[in-house]
């Protein structure tokens, strides 16, 4: 017979308020911010005391961190025997997540208190940024055992570069296209490269 997962306490972890505390952190992340909202103002929201949620988590990053992380929960991306039938799910799946109006407050509150606070950004990277970094490996590695890219792919490097092509074109909007095709344009120049072979090689 199985037993009971229990919290340190010894009572057992209620499903119900787990629930309750990663809505109300992303409510009260979409009405007053990261730095406007507190333990407290979380506790009260979710109807539950303050040592609910200390039993929980350790800061209000790792809460937050773990709130993000439940809009986000399917890591996969399926294989369908090509590498742009993969992407294509990929950056869809990316774009209708990060266009809502959450997500992109998400994506704002993300890089705002990443660059200023050092322990939200190592939580972050744990809990979002390594996850989603495997999952796309798999997709490279697939694309690999395909010959459909180089085997020696830097595939850390090119999910830097693709991560960071679509935040800024979601940021910024520097083309009035949907992101996907700007996103598609992007990986496109990436696989076909733009030397012409006379430039010296760098390091």
């Amino acid at each position: 017979m199985s037993k009971q997962i229990n919290s340190p306490t010894g009572r057992p972890r209620s499903i119900h308020a787990d629930q309750a505390i990663l809505q109300a952190t992303l409510d009260l992340l979409a009405e007053v911010g990261y730095q406007g909202m507190s333990i407290e103002a979380i506790a009260s929201r979710a109807g539950v005391g303050k040592t609910t949620i200390y039993r929980r988590y350790t800061s209000k990053e790792e809460l937050v961190a773990d709130a993000i992380e439940s809009l986000r929960a399917d890591l996969t991306i399926p294989d369908t025997g090509s590498f742009w039938g993969d992407m294509d799910i990929a950056i869809e799946n990316a774009a209708k997540k990060i266009l809502s109006p959450l997500g992109r407050q998400t994506l704002a509150l993300i890089i705002s208190t990443a660059s200023s606070n050092p322990q939200f950004a190592q939580v972050y990277w744990t809990k979002y940024t390594m996850p989603r970094r495997e999952s796309f490996a798999k997709v490279l590695q697939r694309a690999k055992s395909r010959g459909e890219i180089q085997e020696n792919a830097d595939v850390d490097l090119i999910f830097d570069l693709l991560s960071g092509s679509l935040y800024y074109a979601i940021i910024f909007k520097p083309t009035a296209e949907p992101v996907e095709t700007y996103m598609r344009r992007t990986i496109n120049l990436l696989l076909q490269g733009i030397g012409t072979g006379q430039l010296t090689k760098f390091g």
